[in-house]
């Protein structure tokens, strides 16, 4: 197999983890923007904001914070739980984690629904069923990529990911620092505009962004790959071998008597 063939399934994963990427940016941007002002994917935000709103005593802002949290907890429980027995693979993400980000899937499906009923202005307690769902489906999109191992990158929380980029340099080949990182970081930027700017032109479809992007990172992950068909058209099969083989031999029976 060409080395650009072996590549092919690496480099599809890549793109299908910076799509996931883009689906985390949407989502919290729709979270801040409009469900409390808390995020449904980076923890350590809604820790802070839950101190500072004890602090003030702002009921409001303490629930929303705590819906969140109880969200991503509960979401990231779950896919832990449908992923187990799947970790650890290197070229490709297992059926369990597939699993795991078509249930997020279909949460995000389901919340684009209500918020889409809402006409993209949820509020209420259907602002706080959204909030939760929203965290639950960013447990599950960490807890996938958990179970994918090397196969993955961290989706929900770039932070660290940053920081590793910036101390051990562009050249690094680790998942967290490689030439990929900006790729990822500007996904971020690009779903969290994209999102701001559908809530602002066309509120109803708003929460269909990220169910959209999540599939089409699944798709791109189980995508045919391009290597084995690379293969099958330059290198001959075993089939075609011993054809090939059989006539040479069938050759060198019908040769005549006479000929040396």
């Amino acid at each position: 197999m060409s080395r650009h063939g072996a590549d092919a399934p690496a480099h599809r994963l890549r793109i299908a983890v910076a799509v996931l990427v883009a689906a985390s940016g949407a989502v919290e941007a729709l979270s801040f923007t409009a469900l409390d002002h808390v995020f449904a994917g980076v923890m350590t935000s809604n820790l802070a904001m839950l101190g500072m709103a004890a602090g003030r005593a702002r009921g409001a802002q303490v629930t929303a914070a705590l819906l969140a949290l109880g969200g991503f907890a509960a979401g990231t429980a779950a896919g832990a739980r449908v992923t187990r027995g799947g970790e650890g693979a290197q070229e490709r993400w297992s059926a369990p984690v597939l699993y795991c980000l078509t249930g997020e899937i279909l949460l995000l499906a389901a919340g684009a629904a209500v918020w889409g009923a809402s006409g993209g202005m949820p509020g209420g307690t259907t602002r706080d069923v959204l909030q939760c769902g929203a965290a639950a489906a960013m447990g599950a999109q960490c807890a996938a990529m958990v179970a994918a191992g090397r196969a993955a990158a961290p989706t929900t929380y770039l932070t660290g990911t940053l920081a590793t980029y910036i101390v051990r340099g562009p050249g690094s080949a680790s998942a967290c620092s490689g030439p990929w990182v900006p790729v990822r970081l500007a996904a971020l930027v690009v779903g969290a505009a994209v999102a701001v700017i559908l809530h602002r032109t066309a509120p109803p479809w708003a929460g269909l962004l990220p169910a959209v992007l999540v599939a089409v990172a699944v798709l791109t992950a189980i995508a045919p790959g391009y290597g084995s068909r690379q293969e099958l058209l330059t290198r001959p099969g075993p089939l075609l071998r011993s054809r090939h083989a059989g006539h040479h031999h069938r050759g060198k029976r019908e040769r005549p008597r006479g000929a040396r």
